[in-house]
This record gives C-alpha cells, structure tokens and sequence, in this order.
C-alpha cells in the first residue's frame, strides 16, 4: 500500500467468526508482535469485537465478523494494492 496510501504500509483484512474468535485473534496477534518489542500504537473494538483494529503504524490489522467485513467492504477501497498470499488461505 506504500504507493497508494499514506495511512500505512500493509493494510492486514481478516475475519474471525465470532467475537470470542475476534477477540482471540486480536490477542494473538499482540502477542506475537510483543514477543520481538512491537506495541499497538492504539486499539479498537475489542468489547464488542465486531470490528477490531490493531494499529502498529506502518502495518494497520482490521479483524472483522463477516457480516461487517462484506458491510464495510475495505478490500474495494484499494483494489488496486498487491495482495500478499498467507499460508493456509
């Protein structure tokens, strides 16, 4: 994204089936990133896990329910941004 946004780097989109899931992916995600000094600069929407971001600076982590994932549709925004493949999708 670094040619299309100023915003960040890496724009990470991935979904969790319900908050629970949401959640316990959100903490994964912190924890791993804090094992090597890497802290959020700012959290949001962990209490009700619908949609929760993780802000690291030059990489913004965006865990959603399904529903609200199609709802917002973040992908459309930058359809033009390379996708990275992960392992395992």
């Amino acid at each position: 994204m670094k040619e299309l946004s100023t915003i960040a780097d890496y724009f990470v989109i991935c979904s969790g089936e319900n908050p629970v899931q949401i959640k316990a992916i959100a903490e994964a995600i912190q924890e791993n990133f804090s094992k090597q000094k890497i802290f959020p600069l700012g959290k949001e929407g962990l209490d009700f896990a619908r949609w929760v971001l993780v802000d690291y600076g030059d990489i913004i982590i965006n865990i959603f329910d399904e529903e609200t994932r199609d709802y917002y549709a973040l992908e459309k925004l930058w359809i033009d941004a390379p996708r990275i493949p992960v392992e395992g999708e």
